[in-house]
């Protein structure tokens, strides 16, 4: 039985050897319009089901890692930004101020499935027009939702954070790991119920 990841970022890679060492990059292409009135909190965990489901249709007898990351402020979700302006629309909005970034997991093997969603706080420092475009001229926000990567220049715009570096990466790689973990259990032993991973000292 492999392990697939249903993600071609270099981050989530990244992240996943830190889980396990031998795993299947699959990247799918997703419809990620969200439907009508669907939460906010959702949002991720939606598009990591839908991710993960994708690929599952490919590999039925192997475990499917689909993840997804959403900036949220107030009631807005920042994805990948369109172009400059779009990015530049973002950091102005987040500028001082307090967002969520939730990663959504899902995991399937054939019809078995589990999820889960993590949430860290960031805060970002004020950051002026001028340090703005410089970043902006990096070309790193182009490819990161909300515009900025916490990895690389990123953080110079981040005064802190509370909860999971790594879910801000892309892949809360800890809590993966004791979903995983139990999800093989369960996988073995159909009658056990999943707990939550915060509940497993294992």
């Amino acid at each position: 039985m492999s392990l697939i990841l249903a993600s071609g970022s270099p981050r989530r890679q990244e992240l996943l050897h830190l889980v396990e060492e031998d795993f299947i990059v699959h990247p799918v292409d997703a419809d990620e319009t969200l439907p009508a009135g669907m939460p906010v909190d959702m949002a991720a965990v939606y598009l990591a089901d839908k991710k993960a489901a994708m690929a599952a249709a490919a590999f039925p007898e192997d475990i499917v890692i689909g993840c997804d990351t959403v900036v949220i402020l107030e009631d807005e979700i920042m994805g990948k930004p369109k172009d400059r302006d779009d990015a530049r629309r973002m950091l102005q909005a987040l500028s001082g101020r307090t967002h969520t970034v939730m990663t959504g997991v899902a995991l399937y093997l054939g019809k078995q499935t589990t999820a889960f969603t993590a949430e860290t706080q960031v805060t970002f420092y004020p950051i002026d027009a001028a340090e703005i475009e410089a970043y902006l001229d990096t070309g790193e926000p182009f490819d990161k939702a909300g515009a900025y990567g916490i990895q690389g220049k990123g953080a110079l715009l981040v005064r802190g954070i509370e909860g999971d570096y790594f879910n801000v990466v892309g892949l809360p790689a800890a809590q993966l790991a004791r979903t995983l973990k139990q999800f093989r259990r369960a996988v073995r032993h159909p009658k056990l119920r999943l707990k939550d991973p915060g509940d497993s000292t294992e």
